[in-house]
């Protein structure tokens, strides 16, 4: 059996990994759970491997696989001790519980495969976007992409073939297509398409700090760049990634 963080990290991946199609990072993991440091991330995530509930993917970036969830959805028990809140798991915080979004998510994923039984739609690629060193985007609205309709949802969306490796941490390749929803604002975290001075994008997670905006990469060799907040504009939202091979 599982204890409660084990539950609530399993449930967690399964639910980002159905929402967005690769698994979350370490960071995001430790927010979620409200751990201190990232070495009870991989403490759980070794313990959830050694019972079988989830495999690394070792061959691609960060990639985790939930291989099973416990048998009917079954809770986790508490770690031994006289209360919960005095017999946390090692390293880690009491009181965290998952906020599990429901949806669509098996629907979502399943769409890539079902594309020619659920119905695909016709995405304009505006090009490539840089996931390394900004470049401009480039708008060929000649080019379209075929995208299952179950991947997305309402509003515009666009499609984009990404350039660069500074987001592989998030499962974002070099020569992916990601499809973004076009809007205008984006939450802390979310991975967006940024225009910078009106004439560079680039694809990265947005945080704001007070009057300055961060784009944040997700890989360890690219640093985060901070422009102030009137030079950014927010150009859409990531909401599915599509994959050659």
């Amino acid at each position: 059996m599982l204890t409660r963080k084990q539950h609530e990290l399993l449930s967690y991946i399964d639910v980002h990994l159905k929402e967005t199609g690769f698994s979350p990072s370490f960071d995001e993991m430790k927010d979620a759970l409200n751990l201190r440091s990232k070495s009870g991330i991989h403490r759980l995530i070794s313990a959830l491997e050694e019972r079988g509930f989830l495999r690394r993917r070792h061959h691609r970036a960060r990639a985790l696989e939930v291989l099973r969830l416990p048998d009917g959805g079954a809770r986790a028990v508490a770690e031994p001790g006289p209360a919960p809140a005095s017999a946390p798991d090692a390293g880690e915080e009491p009181g965290f519980a998952p906020n599990v979004i429901k949806g669509d998510f098996h629907q979502r994923l399943s769409g890539v495969r079902a594309a020619a039984d659920a119905g695909a739609v016709q995405l304009p690629m505006y090009g490539r976007i840089a996931a390394g060193l900004p470049i401009e985007a480039l708008r060929d609205t000649g080019t379209h992409v075929a995208v299952p309709m179950a991947l997305i949802g309402g509003g515009e969306h666009y499609a984009l073939e990404v350039a660069g490796d500074s987001m592989i941490e998030a499962g974002i390749l070099d020569g992916d297509t990601v499809v973004i929803r076009r809007d205008d604002t984006a939450e802390n975290g979310q991975i967006v398409v940024a225009l910078i001075d009106d004439g560079e994008v680039t694809l990265k997670r947005l945080r704001r700090r007070g009057s300055a905006v961060a784009l944040e990469p997700a890989n360890a060799r690219y640093e985060t760049r901070i422009v102030p907040s009137d030079r950014v504009r927010v150009q859409g939202r990531l909401v599915g990634l599509l994959r050659r091979y």
